[in-house]
């Protein structure tokens, strides 16, 4: 079993980088029999060393073929350690692998046990057995910085395996730069990097590297073979002491690559960069202190933590220089980060990101405010317009110091011009739904308009842009959005009780089954029951359209104990409380659904259910009951874990629940401190009061965090 790093202390001892690395094949948990060489989609998570939010994520690489993050805890071999990561089979940048007697022709790779393996927010570290190294791995925003201590101080090569990556690759060349550099380019995502040796280059090989239409051709093949061109470099013999290499990335040149790295490791050693790494990480995780609860609640509660703050990641040089959504090289006075992973995150990383680092919030929609002047939108993500809530509950926030009218006008855009930001826009506009055929014998991968989930989510959305411009004046804007945000009634029926698909004539589809899930045939990675409970806007009207709230409860009751049918199998729909998944995002609102018809136990059986029993499963503690989606899955452990969850990332108030732990204090960017606590023991709440006043509302609004103040929470 991997183990923490010697480097943590503080709260961050309790992060376990490996949580969502090893993947759920209990099919008691899992919903179904896994089919054969079916890896479900659990985590997919990487252990490596990163700062929050960074451009560099070095991290163990264990195949090439999709598998997440690239790492997966059962596997029992590194082929490489990679430089950019997410989680989301892409990226896994420019691989390096130190070996020692390599034989041309053999298989590159190494045995390797976790036992000899560690890792702490900010480092890594492991032994490869076959090649008789320890590798310890630390970073920087821009740099990795790599020592290898090699058992035989001869014949040391350093592998840079540069036509592979989790994303296609599509050319690369490196070159010397001097007797102990390095320096090229691997194309797919386009980066450029400059490696720094301590130890000089005896020489450097090119092999079998083929021209670009040719790579081109076999740009999917990712398999852990040599046949795809790879560069080895063979270290001068006669040196003692750790190998070390430093290597800077940038997405706009080699020169600006060597600048990172000029400037960002000039005068430190790998301990200090590794100290540096831990502090900072510390330093975000202890603005939240608990007291109170199980060891295995704080592991899980800081490691979801972290692993909030891995993703969107910085993509500008330290001179402002980036590429832009034109792949044109540009300059900003702000920070340069990819689109947030929004059908996720929005419901509450996004959130979260903001309450603790609001500069980098500020960036990231500078950041998609660029791409919108670009492109002409705001960016979205996989589905859904949810850069509208992202946005607009930053700035209810108060996170302002961005031009807002400008941003408000590209998201009015989105929201009233088809194009990549709302596809299907113009029959929403017309009808006020989506509409999908009715398809005979309908699979889990057929391919139609996913209407409903579309329709619900762009309601969501209307409603968004309408707080937006409420806030503005723009009141002619505002009735217009407020009034198409209830189009999400449009997809309900009665008759049935369901969100349900409807035809262009305005009909339903007859042929439904609510139980069968889709990849994107009326709903979105989901079924019938997971998206019928969803308008976190209009909970009342939600409530209304079921018949009030004992219906609605008596529905919610059946959605949360009907059992999965084990013949449904959709890959990343896992992990089932009756209908409910907590595996995948669309239905993530639904456990607090009873907190809007005064039944908090229920909603608090159901959330102490999932933090307890569908986080940190398995013998290592390391499953996770799906994919993590670039930290929403850890962000939705972290708001429940101290009752404070966004229902509606939109608005800036809390659905306040049970804590699961006795004490909290949350220290403020701005210094203020928000102490939440439960005196007592049980777990149905009863009372909520705020700075000595009970709370009348199942809401605590955002500004306690912007005073300070007390939250009691009490309990039968």
């Amino acid at each position: 079993m991997a183990k923490t790093g010697p480097t943590a202390g503080g709260v961050s001892k309790y992060v376990n980088t490996f949580v969502g690395t090893e993947a759920v094949t209990d099919p008691k948990i899992l919903g179904y029999i896994a089919p054969p060489n079916w890896r479900p989609w659990s985590g997919l998570t990487f252990p490596g060393a990163s700062l929050p939010n960074a451009m560099v994520q070095l991290s163990p690489m264990t195949k090439y073929q999709p598998a997440g993050a690239g790492y997966e805890y059962e596997d029992d071999s590194i082929v490489a350690f990679t430089h950019t990561n997410k989680g989301h089979w892409n990226l896994g940048n420019v691989p390096i692998l130190p070996m020692s007697g390599y034989q041309e022709g053999s298989r590159f790779g190494s045995k390797f046990s976790h036992k000899s393996e560690s890792a702490a927010p900010g480092f890594y570290s492991v032994y490869l057995d076959d090649y008789g190294v320890k590798v310890s791995l630390t970073s920087t925003l821009r740099t990795g910085y790599h020592k290898y201590e090699f058992k035989n101080n001869t014949d040391r090569q350093i592998l840079f395996d540069l036509s592979k990556a989790l994303s296609g690759v599509n050319t690369w060349n490196i070159e010397q730069a001097g007797q102990y550099a390095v320096q090229g380019f691997q194309g797919g995502e386009g980066i450029y990097f400059y490696a720094q040796l301590n130890t000089p280059i005896a020489k450097l090989d090119q092999k079998d590297k083929r021209p670009v239409e040719e790579n081109q051709q076999r740009r999917n093949n990712r398999g852990n073979n040599n046949k795809d061109g790879y560069a080895l470099i063979t270290l001068e013999n006669g040196s003692a002491g750790p190998v070390e290499l430093k290597i800077g990335l940038s997405f706009v040149s080699i020169a600006n690559a060597k600048e990172n790295l000029e400037k960002e490791l000039a005068g430190k050693t790998f301990e200090s960069v590794r100290k540096e790494a831990a502090a900072t990480w510390e330093n975000l995780l202890s603005s939240i202190q608990v007291k109170g609860g199980t060891e295995k609640n704080k592991v899980m509660f800081y490691s979801s933590f972290y692993r909030s703050f891995l993703w969107p990641a910085l993509r500008s040089d330290i001179n402002g220089q980036y590429r832009n959504a034109r792949r044109q090289v540009d300059t900003a006075d702000f920070r340069y980060y990819t689109e947030p992973s929004l059908w996720d995150t929005y419901r509450n990383k996004d959130v979260l990101l903001g309450m603790i680092t609001p500069k980098v919030t500020t960036d990231v929609i500078k950041s998609m405010k660029d791409v919108g002047e670009k492109t002409g939108f705001i960016p979205t993500f996989f589905h859904g317009d949810h850069g509208a809530s992202s946005i607009a509950g930053a700035y209810l926030r108060g996170i302002q110091d961005f031009d807002i009218k400008a941003t408000y006008k590209l998201l009015l855009h989105n929201a009233n011009v088809e194009g990549r930001a709302r596809p299907h826009l113009n029959e929403y506009l017309a009808k006020g739904y989506i509409s999908d055929p009715d398809v005979a014998d309908p699979k889990v991968e057929t391919k139609a308009n996913a209407g409903v989930s579309k329709t619900l989510e762009y309601s969501y959305d209307d409603y968004s842009n309408a707080q937006l411009a409420k806030v503005l004046g723009d009141t002619a804007n505002y009735r217009i959005l407020m009034a198409r945000s209830k189009n999400y009634k449009n997809m309900f029926d009665k008759s049935v009780n369901f969100m349900r698909g409807r035809l262009a004539n305005g009909e339903f589809i007859k042929n439904f089954n609510p139980e069968y899930p889709y990849y994107e045939y009326m709903f979105r990675e989901a079924n019938a029951w997971q998206v019928s409970f969803y308008a976190p806007h209009d909970m009342p009207g939600l409530i209304d359209l079921y018949g009030g709230p004992k219906p609605f409860e008596a529905k919610l009751d059946t959605f949360f104990t009907k059992p999965w049918n084990p013949k449904y199998i959709a890959r990343n729909i896992e992990t089932f409380i009756g209908q409910y998944t907590q595996g995948n995002q669309p239905d993530h609102e639904a456990p607090f659904a009873y907190m809007f018809i005064g039944k908090p136990e229920k909603t608090q059986k159901l959330l102490d259910k999932i933090l307890n029993e569908l986080y940190g499963m398995g013998p290592n503690g390391n499953q996770l009951s799906g994919m993590d989606d670039a930290g929403e899955l850890s962000a939705w452990y972290v708001f429940s874990a101290l009752g404070m969850y966004p229902f509606s990332a939109t608005d800036p108030k809390y659905l306040v629940t049970v804590p699961l732990f006795d004490e909290i204090k949350w220290r403020t960017p701005q210094g203020k401190m928000v102490t939440i606590t439960k005196p007592g023991k049980g777990r149905t709440l009863t009372s909520v009061k705020v700075n000595g006043k009970v709370n009348k509302d199942i809401f605590v609004s955002h500004d306690i965090f912007k005073t300070g103040g007390n939250i009691t929470i009490a309990t039968k």
